[in-house]
């Protein structure tokens, strides 16, 4: 098991700040590739400088993908189970921004089908190093539960 909280450990207002990772080629060139978006705006500078954006941008969802990467860096939470996000695009990532993730619980409850584990609903932004937020949403993730609360629960 990951190291990190249970559901029962994590409180309704709970709020974190994830480390940090620095943007670079590498990472635009690896996602081109996992993602097979090869658009001309992340990877010919010579076209990228002609858009709105004055240069190559980040995907997207490499934004989202490096989010969820610090929110498991964060070892805030223990063995995650996604299941579900609600994402804003809203500034371009740029080769050097150094990007870093705030989150905060804003609801939890116990699963209904899976009484050992619990729903939380994270509030999350992902901030370059101006503070600016570049992506923000709200993600659902499913977390065990304390083993011995379960057990105590079955047996009442």
């Amino acid at each position: 098991m990951l190291p990190g909280n249970f559901y029962d450990d994590i409180k309704i207002g709970d709020e974190r700040l994830t480390p940090r990772v620095t943007v670079t080629e590498g990472h635009i060139l690896a996602y081109a590739g996992v993602a097979g978006d090869f658009s001309p705006v992340h990877l010919d500078e010579v076209y990228a400088r002609t858009t709105e954006f004055g240069g190559r941008i980040a995907h997207g969802l490499m934004g989202l993908s490096l989010t969820d990467g610090l929110k498991v860096q964060s070892a805030f939470f223990r063995d995650g189970i996604a299941l579900g996000w609600s994402w804003n695009f809203k500034r371009p990532i740029r080769i050097g921004d150094t990007l870093q993730v705030t989150f905060r619980i804003r609801d939890a409850r116990v699963s209904k089908s899976k009484p050992d584990m619990g729903i939380l609903f994270i509030e999350i932004q992902l901030l370059n190093q101006r503070g600016e937020i570049v992506q923000d949403g709200e993600h659902r993730l499913m977390v065990p539960r304390r083993p011995e609360l379960v057990a105590a629960e079955a047996s009442a």
